[in-house]
């Protein structure tokens, strides 16, 4: 009965019923834990563990048994309590069973959680026994914290690499932004013959969001539809977010238009994609169809707006739902509301007033919103605002270059060369560098990076031959060109 209880969530009940035992056995207890465990009901899973071991009413003590420790274990997880957890370890170690897989993939999976890796490798290295649950908890839990290089070497040492293993990576670097990374873990995934299922492609599609790597999202978006997982709602928002950051704008609108369910997420990514195409009366169309649609916005759509008003020049639209975020939809302006803002208010020319909103907000102004007005004070020539920002910039960024030719093109644009001459030693004092500018090419489905100086890759001479070639054309471009193909080639 409290397993039938336990299925149907119907843990009050089950609860009525345990009380009705006079002396309830071990296995009574542990479906009353693994019911509470089930229901995320940890704590009081823990005490009845506890009033289980302590039980004055029973003739014998009832000791846990292989079926009890796993879902304890979890309940610790559950709580990230990590003392805890060592507790129950003792207790493992005390009654036994030691040495069940079961039991010990449970205590990996406490330990990565608690963030606790030294114990998590003790029992890892211990283990007679080893599965795939317990490689795939140890690889979670650094992938988890961003530890992608011990990831990495404990990836390659896995004797079988399952779905997950292999998702649990690509989805680790695309989170940190190593999306190159990411898509070079996806196409291993393909050559040893694990098909991709819908959490790899809903992970790997930002990648190709971020790299513009459009083939291959047209190719995932090709599999999806063969998979019939094109439909489910989560994977549409990703080629949409693809597509949109990929350029292809249209082909986002179309699927969004043929989407069966959309949720917050889908009308979002739909604004945020035709905000940045500069389709500003598109995006704030949509938006009142997702208010038509009575689906509730959040901080990430009002983005969208935002951003959409300030690239098109519509001061006062951006001002209204920015004052209609607290007033009719009671959602918080983040720091990302308030650089909108900021720069809405410095395309406009409002400059004083956004040196005014930048001081009344409530949070720490960062070094993209100084670097937005700063930005601003350029374009109005407004030195005096100008001096101010840069001196906000130089707790941030105190050796980034642009900024000092920044404020250095106002006074020129002033005719404040003193001003100028004054960057200029102050850039040569400091001895800074320009960061290197880098570009990405998508070449048969793989995703080419080029920096600034860079000539590592081994085909750099073909390049900059042909490079070469092509500064000296004249009347005879194009036989230059063949040539130079032919000699490449």
């Amino acid at each position: 009965m409290v397993d039938v209880c336990d299925n149907s969530a119907d843990i009050e009940y089950a609860s009525l019923l345990f009380k009705q035992v006079l002396e309830p056995n071990g296995f009574l207890y542990n479906a009353m834990i693994r019911a509470y465990t089930h229901n995320n009901r940890y704590t009081i899973a823990i005490t009845q563990y506890k009033q289980m071991l302590t039980n004055p009413q029973a003739e014998n003590p009832i000791l846990p048994d292989r079926f009890t420790f796993p879902f304890v274990i979890k309940c610790c997880a559950g709580l990230s309590c990590h003392f805890l957890g060592q507790q129950i370890h003792a207790q493992v170690c005390k009654f036994g069973p030691k040495s069940l897989l079961i039991i010990e993939n449970a205590l990996i999976d406490m330990y990565t959680k608690c963030d606790n890796f030294i114990d998590a490798h003790k029992v890892f290295d211990e283990m007679t026994e080893r599965d795939a649950i317990s490689w795939n908890s140890l690889l979670s839990g650094h992938v988890r914290l961003g530890q992608m290089r011990r990831a990495r070497a404990m990836f390659e040492d896995m004797p079988n690499k399952t779905i997950v293993s292999w998702t649990t990576m690509i989805a680790g670097y695309a989170r940190i932004g190593c999306y190159v990374d990411a898509l070079d873990v996806f196409r291993r995934m393909q050559l040893v013959g694990i098909e991709p299922d819908e959490i790899s492609i809903v992970s790997v599609l930002p990648a190709c969001a971020q790299l513009g790597a459009l083939e291959v999202g047209k190719w995932i978006h090709i599999y999806a539809d063969k998979k019939r997982l094109s439909r489910k709602t989560n994977i549409c928002n990703a080629l949409i977010e693809m597509y949109a950051k990929c350029g292809c704008i249209d082909q986002a609108l179309q699927l969004f238009s043929k989407m069966v369910e959309r949720d917050v997420i889908s009308w979002s990514t739909m604004i945020g994609g035709l905000a940045n195409h500069g389709k500003a009366r598109e995006a704030i169309e949509l938006f009142q169809d997702m208010q038509r649609a009575k689906v509730q916005p959040n901080g990430i759509t009002f983005l969208g707006i935002l951003s959409a008003c300030t690239h098109a020049g519509l001061w006062d639209e951006g001002l209204k739902y920015f004052d209609s975020m607290r007033k009719f939809y009671h959602i918080e302006p983040e720091i990302e509301h308030y650089g909108c803002l900021v720069d809405l208010l410095g395309r406009s020319g409002r400059l004083d007033q956004a040196l005014d909103t930048i001081k009344k907000m409530q949070m720490k102004p960062d070094s993209k919103i100084w670097g937005s007005l700063l930005s601003s004070c350029r374009t109005h020539c407004n030195i005096e605002i100008a001096i101010i920002a840069m001196e906000h910039l130089l707790e941030f960024e105190p050796d980034d270059t642009g900024n000092y030719v920044l404020l250095s093109n106002i006074y020129a644009d002033l005719g404040k060369w003193d001003g100028v001459s004054r960057m200029r030693k102050l850039i040569r004092s400091k001895s800074m560098k320009k960061t290197p500018g880098c570009s990405l090419i998508e070449v048969n489905n793989a995703v080419q990076e080029f920096a600034s100086g860079d000539d590592s890759k081994p085909f750099s001479k073909d390049i900059f031959c042909m490079l070469e070639l092509l500064a000296l054309h004249h009347d005879s471009t194009d036989d230059m060109i063949e040539v130079a193909y032919e000699d490449i080639s």
